[in-house]
């Protein structure tokens, strides 16, 4: 009996909760932009902002924006005299522009210079020479001879395959005891030739000689494997040499001389060697000085 009795009373508080709300329909839509929870702060500025009160306007009072404002300049002071136009000078003849351009800009693209410049040359070394317009670099002429010990191929292997070079060895020397050597790699004989040279040049040395054009001792060199004996000579024997100790002795201006290659037969380390063993040589005088004895007690 009691649970009924609970039972209604739940059911008529139900019905009456229900018909106190109004009938209507309540249609919640989603937001266009996500709603951040998180307060952002302003920057404190420091400096006044300035208010629209605050701006002086009052010059502005006697001015009517209606009437026609006449400029009036102001006069010219005593003796002055008006430049003349531009259109009022004397026309420039044709000679005058293209001096003015070529000053500016350079010569003009026809090859007609009027300021008398070398339109064909663009450095000291470089002068133009057959009809294709292509230019020919000349050597230069500083004295020293320039000659070709070896050109090989060389391959240097990369990520993409092998690359292909050439690697020249050039002596260098004016015959009158000054001597260099030099090796320059490039993709092509020429490239590689002339970089050796500049090498060579880079690299000049200076060998004693007596008045007979041959060593004042006997010397030994080494360069990696390479080994080489130099020995002084009579006059009228030559150069008796070969590979590349030749070519250097010659290069030098050594006319008597003995040359033996001892170990490898490599010619960048032989004609290295032969430098090497020149580098080691004095002359008497030199020697007699460093002693504090003169020239002819070497000789006792």
């Amino acid at each position: 009996m009691a649970a009924t009795t609970t039972a209604i009373a739940l059911t008529l508080s139900s019905f009456t909760l229900s018909s106190t709300i109004p009938s209507k329909t309540f249609f919640f839509s989603k937001p266009s932009k996500p709603i951040s929870l998180r307060r952002t702060f302003r920057p404190l500025s420091l400096t006044p902002q300035a208010k629209s009160s605050d701006i002086d306007t009052s010059f502005f009072d006697d001015v009517n924006p209606e009437e026609d404002i006449v400029f009036d300049p102001p006069t010219p002071p005593e003796g002055f005299t008006p430049p003349p136009s531009f259109d009022e000078g004397p026309e420039e003849t044709e000679d005058e522009i293209a001096a003015a351009y070529e000053e500016l800009y350079g010569p003009a693209y026809s090859g007609v210079s009027v300021l008398g410049n070398d339109v064909y040359v663009m450095d000291s070394k470089v002068k133009k020479s057959s009809a294709f317009g292509k230019v020919k670099k000349e050597k230069v002429r500083d004295g020293f001879e320039e000659r070709v010990v070896q050109v090989r191929r060389v391959t240097k292997v990369v990520k993409g395959g092998k690359q292909l070079h050439f690697r020249a060895i050039v002596v260098v020397g004016d015959k009158q005891g000054q001597v260099g050597v030099g090796v320059g790699k490039a993709k092509e004989v020429i490239g590689a030739v002339q970089k050796s040279a500049v090498n060579a040049r880079r690299n000049i040395i200076t060998i004693p000689m007596t008045k007979y054009l041959t060593f004042p001792h006997r010397s030994e060199g080494d360069y990696g494997a390479a080994k080489v004996m130099l020995r002084p000579a009579a006059p009228g024997t030559g150069v008796i040499a070969g590979g590349a100790v030749r070519i250097v002795l010659e290069m030098a201006g050594v006319e008597n001389a003995l040359g033996k290659q001892l170990g490898s037969k490599n010619a960048l380390n032989n004609a290295r060697a032969t430098v090497v063993a020149v580098q080691k040589m004095k002359q008497f005088r030199e020697v007699a000085q460093e002693r504090g004895i003169p020239m002819e007690e070497l000789w006792k």
